[in-house]
């Protein structure tokens, strides 16, 4: 079961919520859904025609929802050169919150950059999993340098023949810390790995929700 959602905050911002159980209540009016574990899924550069129906989105929101959980996979409000962004995924994990129990948070790419730069700024979420993470989208949202200020459980999952994002920096980084990452023989879309992402991602999210 899908439905629409509206992300409250100023911006349009409006999401799909992936329910794993068909007797989920109406959470436009502020009821708990029948399960009480939600991860949000944030979708890669919205100027690249990346957006809230990205495969690898889907395929995760599929696996997660197959062990029970829920996916909101959203799209965000007007470009803000990754700004608005941020605050767009903080306000999807301030509506989670209040909807359920348990929130992680993934993203793709530049979602990937967004799930992590939320976390730094204190989104309310279990853990992170970023696959092929964008490094760095300005000098103030450097992914690299505020890894250290990331107070949860992250895993960075990344391809060995990623030419578009520089995530292996961001796997380096997580390195350091003793976080979990996972490297994958695939290029920056994991084209033909979708399943294998999908697993992967909700292995680690499980384990903290």
């Amino acid at each position: 079961m899908t439905e629409t959602v509206l992300i409250p905050g100023g911006r349009d911002v409006r999401g799909t919520l992936d329910a794993a159980d068909d007797g989920i209540n109406d959470c436009s009016e502020g009821d708990k859904t029948s399960t009480d574990t939600v991860v949000i899924a944030c979708p890669p550069h919205p100027q690249h025609r990346g957006h809230r129906g990205d495969d690898r989105l889907v395929a995760v929101s599929e696996e997660l929802n197959r062990r029970g959980i829920d996916c909101l996979r959203f799209d965000y409000g007007a470009w803000d050169e990754g700004y608005g962004e941020r605050a767009d995924t903080l306000r999807a994990v301030e509506w989670a919150s209040e909807q359920y129990d348990r929130v992680a948070l993934f993203g793709f790419s530049f979602g990937g950059a967004m799930a992590l730069l939320a976390a730094v700024e204190g989104a309310d979420a279990a853990a992170v999993s970023a696959l092929a993470p964008a490094h760095k989208l300005a000098d103030d949202l450097d992914v690299v340098a505020a890894f250290p200020e990331i107070p949860v459980p992250v895993q960075v999952v990344y391809g060995t023949r990623d030419d578009v994002a520089d995530a292996e920096r961001v796997a380096a980084r997580a390195r350091e810390f003793e976080q979990s990452v996972v490297a994958l023989e695939a290029d920056h879309f994991f084209v033909g790995q979708h399943g294998k992402v999908a697993e992967t991602v909700s292995d680690f999210l499980t384990s903290w929700l």
